[in-house]
């Protein structure tokens, strides 16, 4: 059984396994954080929140400062999806944001006998119960 968490990831119970639900690619152990298995673009803040007064001028601008804050993207290395964005301090490790007891998230699903992807219809595409279909259908999921 697979089990959305997010709106582009979830957990395959079988495998426990993180799994992209655009393009199916394996991030690493459900038990872990997914992250690690993701592309990371560590981002300037200035290009994403640009100074709102004249930086030649002033010491400060509105704008982050990069020796304080840093902007780190988290990308899919299957089909390049932003998965996750964070703010962190410079030199802090990624945030650990999703912890799943896994055994415990299986009897939840079991006992409900439900199929969490129908149940939770959202996530990529218009129609993501249509989408998931015809990856199963195109073998690429099972």
């Amino acid at each position: 059984m697979r089990v959305p968490m997010t709106e582009y990831l979830l957990i395959d119970l079988d495998s426990e396994r993180w799994v992209c639900r655009v393009c199916a690619q394996d991030m690493g152990s459900a038990h872990d954080n997914y992250k690690p298995g993701t592309l990371v673009y560590d981002r300037d803040p200035r290009e994403i929140h640009q100074p709102i007064i004249d930086p030649e001028r002033y010491e400060y601008t509105f704008s982050p400062d990069p020796t304080y804050c840093r902007i780190l993207e988290y990308y899919c290395p299957g089909c390049a999806t932003q998965i996750e964005v964070e703010y962190l301090p410079p030199g802090h490790p990624p945030a650990n944001d999703i912890q799943v007891d896994v055994a415990a998230l299986r009897r939840q699903w079991a006992e409900r006998g439900l199929d969490a992807e129908e149940v939770f219809n959202y996530g990529p595409g218009e129609d993501a119960q249509a989408y998931t279909a015809a990856l199963k259908a195109a073998g690429q999921i099972r």
